[in-house]
C-alpha cells in the first residue's frame, strides 16, 4: 500500500476545492440551454400540431365549401321595374331595390371611391390583405377597439354564403371561400358582384339602385361627392344613411374624399370641389322615388307579369315598358285630384281625423306630434298637421318637421262649421286636433279634409288603343281599388250617343224632329209598373231636332229613340263598341244609362266614333325585357285600317258631329269655351239618382273619360252633374295633352250628304228618312209610335220647330 504524503493530500484537497467552485456555473448554463431547446421544441410541436389541425380542418372543410362557380353567372334577385314610354321608372316591385350593372358600365369615380373606402389594395392582394391584417392587429392592441380587416373579396364570400356571426369557424370558412373564389373569378368579376349585391339602406342593393334612391339619377351621372357619399354606406348603412343621418353621412363622406386624394384617384382641385359639393343639400327626400304618381298603372303591370311568368316575375329582373306618357300621366293625376278637391270644398266639414293631448313640455310635445303624424301620413299635397291653437279668425298648426303655419281668412272657409262655437266635440277644431292643410294656387294655406268621394281618369290613343294616362283613384295608398278597370257603374246620359248611333241605322238623322213632351208607359209595356220618364230639368221643350235633343241631353228624346229602335236591337248595337251585353239590360231605361260599364270600357267605346268606326282594344304594355335588356315580348300598334270595322264610317262621322254639338252649344260647352278649339267631341253623363258623374270625349287623336262617384253609391248632391264634376277634370287634362296638337276636325266620308241643313246618309236624303218621332204627343195621347208625316205636316212641324 502506498502511503500518501501530507503534501499530496493537501494538493488534492486544494484541487478538489477549485474543481467544486468551477462546477457551480456550468450546470446553470446547461439548464438554460435545455430550457431554450424545450421552448423551441414546444413551439415547433405546437406549430406542427396547429399546421396539422389546419391541414385536417382544410382537408375536412374545403370539400364541404359551397360551390362558388355559380358566381361566374351571378344572378341576384332583381325587382320588377315598370317604365313610362320615355323610359322613366314609374314603379318597382320586389323585396330589394336593385339594378344589375356590368362592371364596365360602373363609372370609374364610383369604383375609386369604393376602393378608397373599403379596400385600397384590392387589385394587389390575393383575397387576403396581410398588410391590412397586421395594421388592424396593431390598431386593436393600441386602443382595444375592433378594427376590421375584411377585403372586398372576403365580404363577397361572407355576404353570399355565410352568416354574420363572429366565430373562428366562420372566419376560417370565409378565408377558404375567399381563396376559392379568387382562384375562380377575376378581380373585376368579384368587384362587379360586390357593387351589385351590397346592401346600402332604403331597400337599395347595389350602387346603381342606391344612386336612384338617394339622388334620383342614374349611377353614370354621379359626382365625386355623391360617389363618396355612397361609398361610405357599406360599412354601416343605417349609421351613415344620408336621409336619416345627414351629419354622420357627411363626416364619412369627407373622410373618403380625403382617401381618394391620398390614393391619387382625384386631384386637389377635384377634392376641393367635392368638399364644397358635400355642403349642398342634394340628397332627395324619402317618398319621391318616382317622377310621377302612377301606382295604379304599375300594379296593373305587376298583375299582368305575375299572370304571365308566375311569382318569379318579382325577382327575375323584368323591365316592362308601358305606353304611358310621363307628362300626360302627371297632368291626369293633378287634374283628377284638383277636381275631387274642388268638390270636397263644397261638402260639409266632417271634423278632424283624430285628437291628441299636447303636453306643455317641449320635448314631450315633439314626441307626441311625431307619433300622431306618423299615424296620419301626408297624402300627396294634402299635408297632415296638429293644431296648436284655434279660433274663428286664426288657426295655427305644426308639421312633423317642426314648421308652424298660421291660416286665416279664406283659408278657413272650408272648415267654418268646425270652428263654430256650437260645433260638436267630434268636429270641433281645437288644440291637439289632427287636420289637413293644402297650399292654394295663390301660395296661401287652407284647412281642408281627406275626400270620401272617388274618381277615375283614363286617356288612350283613338287610332291604336295605347293608354297614355291612367289614374284609378284619388290615392293608391288610401284605396287600391282601380276604378278605371274595376268600377262598374251606371253610365247615365253618357250612354245616349250609342242610342243615337243605333237610330241612325234605322233611318233617323240629326234633322229628325223628336217631340220633347210627356210620355207614359203603362205596366203592360214595361212589364212591371207604369213609368213616366222625365228630363233632368223637369221641363219640356216641344219639337226638337235630334241634334238639339242630344246637345241638351233630353231624356224623353232618348227614350223615344230606344223605343223606336227596339231595346234588344239597341243592346246588340252597344256590344259593337265593347260593352258587356249582360250589363246592358234591354229595357227602355237603358236610354237614360241604366246599363253599367267601367271608365276604360267607355273610353274604348267613344274611340270608335273618334277613329272612323274601328274597334280598338286598349293596351298598356309595349315591351318586356330581361335584366340584360333582351326583348322577351313586344307589342306594336297596328294600322287603323287593320282594326275591325265596328260601325259604318258614316255612322261614326254623323254621331261625332252630334257630339261636337254637345261641346259647341250643349251640356259640354264648357270644354269649347275653356280650350278654344273646334275639334272637341263629347258627352256629359249624370245618373238619375246623381250617384255617378261622367264626361267622355275626344279630340280625333285622343279619347279620354273622367268619372266621379262614391264607392258605396250615394247622392253626389242635387246640383252636382257630369258637366260640373267630371268635365272640368277632362278639360284640365286636355289643356295639357292638346297644347301642341294641331286642330283636326273629322272629315265626312263617302256616302253622307247634307239635307235639310244637316248630315244624313245619302240614301235617306230627299225625304226618304224618318222625319219625326212622337209628334202626335203634342196633339193628343202619347203612344210612342214612329210616324212618317206628309210633306204638309212636315212643313208645319218645321214651323213649330223654328218658332
Amino acid at each position: 500500500m502506498t502511503s500518501e504524503s501530507p503534501r499530496n493530500r493537501g494538493a488534492q484537497r486544494s484541487s478538489s476545492s477549485r474543481t467544486s467552485r468551477r462546477g457551480e456555473s456550468p450546470p446553470k448554463k446547461h439548464w438554460l440551454i435545455r430550457a431554450v431547446f424545450w421552448l423551441v421544441g414546444l413551439v415547433a410541436a405546437g406549430a406542427a400540431i396547429a399546421a396539422a389541425v389546419v391541414v385536417v380542418a382544410v382537408a375536412t372543410i374545403y370539400p364541404q365549401l359551397p360551390d362558388v362557380s355559380d358566381l361566374a353567372d351571378y344572378r341576384p334577385k332583381l325587382p320588377l321595374r315598370v317604365y313610362s314610354a320615355e323610359g322613366a321608372l314609374i314603379g318597382e316591385f320586389g323585396e330589394e331595390r336593385r339594378k344589375l350593372t356590368p362592371i364596365e358600365d360602373i363609372p370609374k369615380v364610383m369604383k375609386d371611391a369604393l376602393l378608397s373606402a373599403e379596400d385600397s389594395r384590392f387589385y394587389e392582394h390575393s383575397g387576403i390583405d396581410y398588410r391590412g391584417l397586421a395594421r388592424a392587429a396593431l390598431m386593436n392592441l393600441k386602443d382595444f377597439r375592433s378594427q376590421g380587416a375584411s377585403t372586398i373579396s372576403m365580404q363577397v364570400a361572407r355576404n353570399m354564403y355565410l352568416s354574420s356571426e363572429r366565430t373562428f369557424t366562420r372566419k376560417l370558412y370565409e378565408v377558404l371561400l375567399t381563396f376559392k373564389m379568387e382562384h375562380l373569378l377575376s378581380k373585376d368579376e368579384i368587384l362587379e358582384i360586390y357593387m351589385n349585391q351590397i346592401f346600402l339602406g332604403n331597400r337599395a342593393h347595389g350602387f346603381s339602385a342606391a344612386s336612384e334612391v338617394y339622388f334620383g339619377k342614374p349611377l353614370e351621372e354621379i359626382t365625386v361627392a355623391e360617389a363618396a357619399m355612397l361609398a361610405g354606406l357599406p360599412v354601416a348603412p343605417s349609421l351613415y344613411n344620408p336621409i336619416r343621418r345627414p351629419e354622420r353621412a357627411r363626416i364619412r363622406q369627407l373622410h373618403i374624399i380625403n382617401r381618394m386624394l391620398e390614393n391619387g384617384y382625384i386631384t386637389a382641385e377635384q377634392a376641393q370641389q367635392a368638399r364644397a359639393d358635400a355642403d349642398k343639400p342634394y340628397v332627395r327626400r324619402a317618398g319621391s322615388t318616382f317622377p310621377v304618381r302612377a301606382e295604379f298603372v304599375a300594379e296593373m303591370v305587376r298583375q299582368a307579369m305575375v299572370e304571365r311568368y308566375g311569382e318569379e316575375a318579382n325577382t327575375r329582373g323584368l323591365n316592362v315598358y308601358t305606353t304611358i306618357q310621363l307628362s300626360d300621366q302627371e297632368a291626369a293625376y293633378q287634374a283628377l285630384r284638383t277636381g275631387i278637391m274642388n268638390y270636397e270644398k263644397r261638402q260639409h266639414y266632417r271634423g278632424p281625423e283624430n285628437f291628441v293631448n299636447l303636453p306643455d313640455d317641449a320635448t314631450e310635445q315633439e314626441e307626441v306630434i311625431d307619433k300622431a303624424l306618423a299615424a296620419h301620413p301626408d297624402n300627396g299635397q294634402l299635408l297632415s298637421a296638429v293644431v296648436l291653437e284655434a279660433s274663428r279668425q286664426k288657426v295655427t298648426v305644426i308639421r312633423a318637421d317642426g314648421t308652424t303655419i298660421t291660416i286665416t281668412g279664406d283659408g278657413l272657409k272650408p272648415v267654418q262649421s268646425g270652428l263654430a262655437d256650437k260645433a260638436t266635440a267630434n268636429i270641433k277644431i281645437r288644440r291637439g286636433a289632427i287636420v289637413r292643410i293644402l297650399k292654394t294656387s295663390k301660395d296661401d294655406w287652407e284647412l281642408t279634409q281627406l275626400p270620401e268621394v272617388e274618381g277615375a281618369f283614363v286617356a288612350l290613343e283613338s287610332d291604336t288603343g295605347a293608354i297614355r294616362a291612367l289614374v284609378g283613384g284619388f290615392d293608391f295608398n288610401k284605396n287600391k281599388f282601380n276604378h278605371v278597370t274595376q268600377a262598374v257603374r251606371q253610365t247615365g246620359s253618357a250612354f245616349k250617343p250609342f242610342i243615337y248611333s243605333a237610330a241612325l241605322e234605322e233611318g233617323f238623322s240629326p234633322a229628325t224632329i223628336i217631340a220633347d213632351a210627356p210620355i207614359v208607359f203603362s205596366a203592360a209595356v214595361t212589364g212591371s209598373k207604369a213609368w213616366e220618364p222625365r228630363n233632368y230639368d223637369r221641363k219640356f221643350d216641344g219639337p226638337l231636332s235630334m241634334r238639339t235633343s242630344l246637345a241638351r241631353s233630353k231624356n224623353i228624346a232618348s227614350v223615344r229613340l230606344t223605343q223606336a229602335v227596339g231595346p234588344k236591337k239597341a243592346q246588340e248595337w252597344a256590344t259593337r263598341f265593347g260593352f258587356d251585353a249582360s250589363r246592358i239590360i234591354p229595357v227602355l231605361p237603358m236610354a237614360l244609362g241604366s246599363g253599367e260599364a267601367t271608365p276604360l270600357q267607355m273610353a274604348t267605346a267613344f274611340a270608335v266614333f273618334a277613329n272612323g268606326g274601328h274597334r280598338v282594344d286598349p293596351w298598356l304594355i309595349e315591351r318586356v325585357t330581361d335584366y340584360r335588356g333582351r326583348v322577351l315580348s313586344e307589342t306594336k300598334a297596328k294600322p287603323i285600317e287593320q282594326m275591325p270595322q265596328s260601325i259604318d264610317p258614316r255612322n261614326a262621322f254623323i254621331t261625332s258631329s252630334l257630339l261636337q254639338e254637345v261641346v259647341r252649344a250643349g251640356t259640354g260647352a264648357r270644354a269649347r269655351n275653356a280650350l278654344k278649339r273646334p275639334d272637341l267631341y263629347g258627352k256629359t253623363g249624370t245618373t238619375n239618382d246623381a250617384y255617378d258623374a261622367w264626361f267622355a270625349g275626344f279630340q280625333p287623336s285622343l279619347t279620354a273619360v273622367a268619372w266621379v262617384g262614391y264607392d258605396n253609391p250615394r247622392d253626389l248632391g242635387s246640383r252636382e252633374t257630369g258637366g260640373g264634376l267630371a268635365l272640368p277634370i277632362w278639360v284640365d287634362f286636355m289643356r295639357h295633352a292638346l297644347k301642341d296638337i294641331p286642330i283636326a276636325e273629322i272629315k265626312p266620308p263617302a256616302g253622307v250628304t247634307r239635307a235639310d241643313g244637316d248630315w244624313t246618309y245619302t240614301e235617306n236624303s230627299g225625304g226618304r228618312g224618318i222625319a219625326s218621332l212622337g209628334m202626335e204627343s203634342l196633339y193628343g195621347e202619347a203612344t210612342g209610335t214612329v210616324t212618317a208625316p206628309s210633306s204638309e205636316e212636315r212643313a208645319r212641324i218645321m214651323d213649330l220647330f223654328r218658332n
